[in-house]
C-alpha cells in the first residue's frame, strides 16, 4: 500500500485536458497536501472550463505559460503520445517535476533524451503508469515476489475494446502514436516485464488499419526458465481484459480491467479466494501520492517506476514494432 508522508502542499499543473486529465484532476482533489494550481490547453475556453470544474487557481491557453509559472511544483502531462517528449522537456527546462502519462514517449531515443534532461537539471521525472501503484496490483506483486504459489509458468494478459474506425480520432492517428500497441498493448507488456522481467525471445504479429495504425497485436514472450507470456491488444473487439498468472501451486487472476482498480481471484489447494480492494477514486490517486512523496523527500527518480524500467518498457515496445513492421510518422 502506498502511504502518504506528512504533507507539504504540492502545487500541480496539468498540460493537456482530455479524458484522462479529468480523471487525474478528480483524484487530485482527494489528496491531502495536493493543490491543482494551474491547467493549460491550447483553447482558453477549454482551460477555463476545466480549471473551474476542478478549482484550479490559474487557467492558461498555452503550455509555455504554465511552464513559466514559478508557483508550480509538479506537472502531469496528458497530451497525445507524440507530444510527450516536447512537453516534458519544456517543463524540465523550467525546473518543474514531471509526471508524464504512458507511454513515456514514441521510442527509445525520445525516452533517453527526457531522462538525460531530467538528470542534467536534477529534477524529478516519472512515467505515469498508474497500474504499478494500484492496491490490487501491489497485492499480486507481493504474492508473486514471495513465491507464495511457486514460480510463474505462464502469463496470459489481454486488453481489447471495439471502436468504429475514425480517421479523425487520436486513437487511430498513427502520427500521434495511435493504434492498439502504444495505447493499450503497453499494459499487457508492462504486466509481463514487472513480473517476469525481460524475455529471451519475442514473437509478434499484427493486423493493420488502412491508414497504417495497428488494429491488433498478438505477442508471445519466452523466458530462459521456460516461462511464457501470451499477450494481446486489440481495437477490433471487446476482450476479457484480464491478467492470469499460472504458477506451480496455484493461479492468480486479476479480473476484468486488470490495469485499473479491480479484484483478484486466487485458485489454490482446490479452493477459490476472492479479494476486493475498496476504492473511492478513479485510481490515479496512488501514483500522485507516490509522486508527492518523492518531491517532499527531494528524490529525482522513483524507486518503483524507475528510469531503467521505463527504458526496458519502451525498448520492448520498439522491439515489438520492428517485428510487426510498424513505423510512426
Amino acid at each position: 500500500m502506498i502511504k502518504q508522508s506528512r504533507p507539504k502542499t504540492i502545487n500541480w499543473g496539468i498540460i493537456g485536458l482530455g479524458n484522462i486529465a479529468h480523471k487525474f484532476a478528480s483524484d487530485l482533489l482527494t489528496i491531502n497536501g495536493a493543490n491543482l494550481y494551474a491547467v493549460a490547453s491550447r483553447s482558453q475556453t477549454k482551460s477555463n472550463d476545466f480549471g473551474s470544474k476542478y478549482k484550479a487557481n490559474k487557467a492558461y491557453n498555452s503550455y509555455e505559460a504554465l511552464a513559466k509559472d514559478p508557483n508550480i511544483d509538479a506537472v502531469y502531462i496528458a497530451t497525445p503520445h507524440a507530444l510527450h517528449k516536447a512537453n516534458t522537456l519544456l517543463c524540465l527546462e523550467h525546473g518543474i517535476a514531471v509526471l508524464c502519462e504512458k507511454p513515456f514517449a514514441m521510442h527509445t531515443g525520445e525516452v533517453d533524451e527526457m531522462i538525460n534532461k531530467a538528470k542534467e537539471k536534477n529534477v524529478l521525472l516519472m512515467e505515469a503508469l498508474w497500474t504499478y501503484f494500484l492496491p490490487h496490483y501491489q497485492f499480486v506483486l507481493s504474492k508473486l515476489k514471495d513465491k507464495t504459489y511457486g514460480e510463474i509458468l505462464k502469463l496470459e494478459a489481454d486488453f481489447g475494446f471495439y471502436r468504429a474506425f475514425d480517421d479523425s480520432s487520436r486513437l487511430f492517428n498513427k502520427s500521434l502514436g495511435g493504434g492498439s500497441l502504444l495505447d493499450i498493448g503497453i499494459y499487457p507488456i508492462f504486466t509481463a516485464l514487472s513480473t517476469l522481467n525481460n524475455p529471451e525471445t519475442i514473437e509478434a504479429n499484427a493486423t493493420i488499419f488502412d491508414n497504417g495504425a495497428d488494429s491488433s497485436c498478438q505477442m508471445h514472450f519466452k523466458y530462459k526458465n521456460g516461462a511464457v507470456a501470451h499477450l494481446k491488444s486489440t481495437l477490433l473487439e471487446d476482450t476479457p481484459t484480464e491478467a492470469i498468472f499460472y504458477c506451480e501451486r496455484g493461479t492468480i487472476k486479476i479480473n476484468t480491467r486488470f490495469h485499473a482498480p479491480s479484484t483478484v481471484t486466487i485458485f489454490a489447494d482446490k479452493k477459490e479466494e476472492n479479494f476486493k480492494f475498496p476504492n473511492q477514486v478513479n485510481g490515479y490517486k496512488y501514483e500522485a501520492i507516490h509522486f508527492n512523496n518523492l518531491i517532499r523527500e527531494g528524490k529525482t527518480e522513483s524507486d518503483i517506476m524507475t528510469f531503467n524500467f521505463s527504458k526496458q518498457l519502451i525498448k520492448t515496445l520498439d522491439n515489438v514494432r520492428k517485428l510487426i513492421k510498424l513505423e510512426y510518422n
